[in-house]
């Protein structure tokens, strides 16, 4: 469990580096910071797109064989965006990342119920996405610290030896993962968008992480604006934001397993008045955290027991694994605009609007005992 902890870690790390590293990287390249931004933009979106073809495409192999094969393309593109001479071939690196983020997320989601006991599945679900959180706390900062100390090529070398050595460690530790018997094709993925169990978690999923960042990639431009938050009290809230991100994680993961209404409909309430308060009220980004935290393990654990067989939870988890993708980047679209026509807070309005959305999904629709 560990091992695939290790994966999602390493391909969000992966995906977020050129946050911490845009005006070194833009200017070694001679590219503006708003190209260079789209080295993240270009990931999330391949990434979306390549999660409901990597089930099919691997029908009939291991799963630790695949996971092995796409944590080794994470390290060979990362290679590539530390050696980049130019701008097209970074964008072409990364392309790759987004091909091996969207494989890992596709396969690890439905990975908790196999390598865990049911009782437990929940638990090993939410320990599995602790990885994206940890991402954000640890993996992000590392990655900008070691571009500050060596530059930001040595900061994607550091990722290739990453991917390495986790590659490895899905080698070793991983047990045989053969396909469930009849895994779906391309076909099958897609027709589980017409099954209204597996359709109502990634409704409410991607309304929730539309919201979460088409209003959080503003908060630091709110928080000065309303709150007065500046400097060193301002970074310290976005690092105890990130811990509490972590600690909702689990705290979902436990949640989930008595009942998987009640904990999405607290995650939608609460992200809905906090979003909507936080510009007046700073502290209240921790309790955002906590309840983004859980979004992830509590919508995979409803899309995970709507699926309609045991074969189908893999094209479940790739469909959750494209809309949560798709949604990082239609969220960050939706906010741009937002905040330009309207200013960053209305961004605010926009995010909490979207999960009160989610609320109103979520009490409407029929839940997975």
């Amino acid at each position: 469990m560990a091992a695939v902890t290790a994966a999602t870690f390493t391909v969000v790390t992966s995906e977020m580096l050129p946050v911490g590293l845009l005006t070194p990287l833009g200017r070694d390249l001679g590219v503006s910071e708003g190209l260079a931004g789209l080295s993240l933009t270009v990931t999330g979106v391949l990434a979306a797109l390549a999660a409901p073809l990597v089930v099919p495409a691997a029908r009939g192999a291991d799963r630790r064989h695949v996971l092995c094969a796409l944590m080794l393309l994470l390290a060979a593109a990362n290679a590539l965006s530390a050696w980049a001479p130019g701008y097209a071939v970074l964008m072409g690196a990364r392309v790759l990342v987004g091909v091996a983020m969207g494989g890992v997320w596709a396969l690890a989601a439905g990975l908790g119920p196999r390598l865990a006991p049911p009782r437990t599945a929940g638990r090993a679900t939410s320990l599995i996405f602790s990885g994206i959180a940890a991402a954000s706390v640890l993996g992000v900062p590392a990655g900008a610290y070691l571009g500050e100390l060596a530059g930001w090529r040595a900061a994607f070398t550091g990722g290739a030896l990453l991917s390495l050595a986790v590659a490895g460690a899905l080698a070793v530790l991983l047990p045989p993962l053969p396909p469930s018997g009849g895994a779906p094709g391309l076909g099958g993925v897609l027709r589980l968008f017409g099954d209204a169990g597996v359709r109502a978690p990634l409704l409410i999923v991607g309304l929730l992480v539309t919201g979460h960042f088409a209003a959080y990639t503003y908060i630091r431009p709110v928080l000065e604006e309303t709150a007065g938050t500046r400097g060193a009290l301002l970074s310290a809230l976005l690092l105890l934001y990130g811990v509490a991100g972590l600690a909702g994680t689990f705290t979902a993961g436990a949640a989930v397993g008595r009942t998987v209404r009640g904990t999405v409909l607290g995650i939608c309430g609460v992200l809905g008045v906090t979003v909507l308060l936080v510009p007046y009220a700073a502290p209240l980004l921790l309790v955002w955290g906590v309840a983004y935290g859980g979004v992830a393990v509590a919508g995979q654990t409803w899309a995970q027991r709507a699926a309609p067989s045991p074969q189908a939870r893999e094209g479940a988890g790739a469909l959750f694994a494209m809309v949560i993708n798709a949604a990082i980047a239609l969220g960050a679209l939706l906010g741009g605009r937002v905040a330009d026509g309207f200013g960053p807070v209305a961004t605010m309005w926009l995010g909490g609007a979207l999960a009160l959305a989610a609320l109103g999904v979520t009490a409407a629709v029929r839940a997975p005992q």
